[in-house]
């Protein structure tokens, strides 16, 4: 540092660019030594500064160059070497200046080199940042201070971040830049300055930040201290780590960050972690300001009564009245997905009212009793929209029985399809015209029965003996006119297992009602063979407890 020669450069390189030297870098071992590491020597101070790092190879998350001006990088460092500024020779850690801890606060204040300094701010655990209350502070004497020249006359703050992991990054920077853009290290290095005897120019301040979860989200977010244009470096490091640089910024009260932060994050897209993110971030943060109220306005819907449910019946209308058959089929899928009641985007199952789906569905049966009058040619077309009159009558049948379908599967995931079963065999007007229509538009009706045999049959809905009764003697019969059609335009469906579901649907009948059902179906077999449902199976079962069992029945009656 006695170097005439190595004084001129610094000194010319202050005069051709006509302000003061805004950064500086040391090293932490002699150049000649065995252990020197490659670092880059301080240039001129332009927007591009390469800054020096010491230690061997890169570190994650750590930047390799900075842009900053009125800061400087003496590098990522092993936890017990501490760097003396301006010296080229290691200072073991266990001789080192001290620094206070919070839990000294006692046994310091006494001293003249070391001083705690109060809570400033307050961050979550999990932050990048920790608390503000476990910063400390130490002021370098003078002598130390003397012996580097004029290398500190800008760069009089040392800034030792010290990651959880055991790595240390240690950052010379310009105090005024600090103090004026946190209040957090303002009161630190107002303190320091007590301590030093208030001699800004013949002391070096000494920060401290132990447990820092993410050493180049912090450094990041003091190099936007000295940025003019703090937006235009978010662009480049992206949404995540902006939202990191975020919760930085708001622990150091760094408000000219915080704003920029927020106004960035408005106005660009985030993906579904992103938005996970800026929610905890808002939960640990309170930010007054209006562009954070824009950015709370894309996370959360203004508070209405009953909104969600009210959204849901919009999305469920708008599908059952669409005309469109591909646009429809792709909604459908979209809306039962987001409906679902193991949907992630849905946990409150009372969102979506049972009495407003039934409603749908009593509609979707009208219009299919009309379209079976019209089929039967019992009425004109009267009271048909434009585009219905243009549209072949099967196709308006079979839309109408998709949207019967789909709002059944709705129900039977949400638990609440019993109702539909007597619902089902209530339509007596329906089962009359299935008798007069063409079989290539009445099996239609069958494709609804084959959705409610299926789910008795599985066990998906839960309905008294009554109601099972009653859905299969109305609609058992036209299901063995229909099972040819379905085996045909099948639409979805799964023959095999509808006839499996059928056995079983019957099997939970009372014996009675089995017998007469089971007498029909053999009857009807054995006259159209595979054009009827195969169901020998469950008819087996039927006549091994009715008869081979019968004795030990009637015993048990008696009794």
């Amino acid at each position: 540092m006695g170097d005439s020669g190595h004084r001129r450069k610094p000194h010319s390189r202050r005069e051709g660019r006509g302000y003061r030297r805004s950064w500086c870098c040391s090293f932490g071992i002699s150049p000649d030594s065995h252990d020197n590491l490659s670092c880059s020597r301080p240039k001129t101070p332009q927007k591009s500064e390469v800054l020096s790092r010491s230690g061997g190879g890169s570190f994650p998350n750590s930047p390799q160059s900075s842009n900053r001006t009125g800061l400087g990088l003496v590098g990522r460092i092993d936890p017990r070497r501490i760097l003396s500024p301006g010296r080229v020779s290691p200072i073991d850690s266990d001789t080192a200046i001290e620094t206070s801890s919070v839990a000294d606060v006692g046994t310091q204040l006494g001293s003249p080199d070391k001083l705690t300094i109060p809570e400033a701010a307050e961050v979550g655990a999990s932050s990048s940042t920790p608390p503000a209350s476990s910063f400390s502070s130490s002021a370098l004497n003078n002598d130390v201070a003397k012996d580097n020249g004029n290398c500190y006359g800008v760069f009089d703050l040392r800034l030792s971040l010290k990651g959880k992991n055991g790595a240390c990054l240690v950052l010379e920077l310009d105090s005024e830049v600090l103090s004026a853009n946190s209040p957090v290290f303002a009161e630190l290095i107002s303190e320091c300055r007590k301590v030093s005897g208030g001699s800004s120019a013949a002391s070096l301040c000494r920060i401290e930040v132990p447990d820092v979860a993410n050493l180049g989200i912090f450094q990041q977010a003091i190099e936007l201290m000295f940025e003019e244009d703090i937006t235009r470096r978010l662009i480049k490091v992206g949404v995540s780590r902006s939202i990191d640089i975020l919760e930085v910024s708001a622990g150091l009260m760094f408000s000219r960050g915080v704003f920029s932060c927020l106004e960035y994050l408005e106005a660009v897209p985030w993906t579904e972690y992103e938005e996970e993110k800026l929610k905890k971030l808002f939960t640990k943060f309170t930010f007054d300001d209006a562009t954070a109220r824009d950015v709370l306005a894309r996370l959360y819907l203004p508070h209405v009564n009953n909104s969600h449910q009210h959204l849901a019946m919009q999305l469920v209308w708008s599908i059952t009245s669409g005309a469109d058959a591909i646009a429809r089929s792709n909604l459908k899928s979209l809306v039962k997905g987001l409906l679902s009641k193991s949907s992630v985007y849905d946990k409150d199952r009372a969102s979506l009212n049972m009495e407003d789906i039934y409603v749908v569905c009593q509609s979707c049966l009208g219009s299919l009793v009309g379209f079976f009058e019209e089929a039967c040619d019992s009425v004109a077309e009267e009271g048909l929209t434009e585009k219905e009159m243009g549209r072949p009558l099967i196709e308006r049948i079979s839309r109408q029985v998709d949207n019967i379908n789909w709002l059944l599967e709705i129900l039977m995931d949400r638990q609440m399809a019993e109702d539909f079963v007597g619902t089902w065999a209530d339509q007596v007007q329906l089962v009359r015209m299935h008798e007069k229509a063409s079989p290539m538009v009445r099996y239609e009706l069958s494709r609804i029965s084959a959705v409610v045999f299926i789910a008795l049959g599985k066990g998906k809905l839960h309905c008294r003996s009554k109601a099972r009764c009653r859905v299969l003697q109305v609609w058992f019969g036209p299901m063995l006119v229909d099972f040819g059609w379905l085996q045909r335009c099948r639409k979805g469906l799964d023959v095999k297992e509808l006839e499996e579901a059928m056995g079983h649907a019957l099997l939970t009948l009372p014996l009675k009602q089995q017998h007469s059902l089971f007498m029909e179906w053999l009857r009807h077999f054995s006259s159209h063979g595979t054009e009827c449902p195969n169901l020998s199976k469950a008819f087996q079962i039927w006549w091994h407890r009715s008869f081979l069992r019968a004795p030990e029945t009637r015993t048990i009656e008696a009794r």
